[in-house]
């Protein structure tokens, strides 16, 4: 009798023990109500950014304007490749729904060739601004101005980096669950960039040339 209790203890001891929950821990919905709080926290940055941009735009304190540096067809060049990019993350989302992962990852790809493109444009504006001696440090207007659309660039930079990672993810598991929920909430992400930009453009470059 005793060597069964020894037996079973041993037995016992080497099984281990399963648990399984009662529910799923995610909750549904939940990621898509945090990232749109996330959405509304970064409108009230960029809105406060261009608010200071409003009251300083106009401070040059004596040196170049808007329409003495900005270079408009470079910039609807560089708005065109954010638009575009918009529109081949449609497409990837399209394919998606479709269950087709080389054709989601080629879309994607695509989207990150052209944010980098857009990221470049930018790069080489800031640099020739930089040449020409109208750094940040030069007017109020032109801190304002570096700060604000250095601001978008980085959100597109950590936007191309997430992109990077889960294409990665989805070569590696494919369409789950999981990787779907956070292709949702990277297409939100970049739709908003480009609605920021548009503000950009429109309220910093048109007016400024105008």
């Amino acid at each position: 009798m005793s060597e069964l209790r020894m037996n079973a203890g041993a037995a016992g001891a080497i099984e281990p023990r399963e648990y399984h929950l009662a529910e799923e821990p995610h909750p549904a919905n939940g990621t898509a109500l945090g990232f749109w709080l996330y959405l509304m926290s970064d409108c009230l940055i960029f809105a406060a950014l261009f608010a200071t941009y409003g009251v300083l735009g106009r401070s040059y304190a004596a040196g170049p304007t808007g329409a003495d540096l900005f270079d408009l067809p470079l910039v609807a060049m560089n708005t065109a490749f954010l638009l575009l990019s918009s529109i081949t993350f449609g497409f990837a989302m399209l394919k998606k729904q479709q269950r087709q992962v080389g054709a989601t990852l080629g879309w994607l790809a695509v989207t990150g060739v052209l944010g980098l493109c857009f990221l470049g444009l930018e790069l080489y504006e800031f640099s020739h601004l930089l040449h020409q001696g109208a750094g940040p440090g030069r007017s109020a207007f032109l801190s304002s101005f570096f700060t604000l659309v250095g601001t978008h660039g980085l959100h597109v930079t950590f936007g191309l980096i997430w992109l990077v990672v889960l294409m990665l993810q989805i070569n590696k598991h494919g369409l789950t669950h999981e990787n779907n929920r956070r292709l949702m909430c990277l297409s939100m992400f970049w739709h908003f960039l480009d609605v920021v930009w548009i503000g950009v453009f429109t309220f910093v470059y048109l007016m400024g040339v105008l």
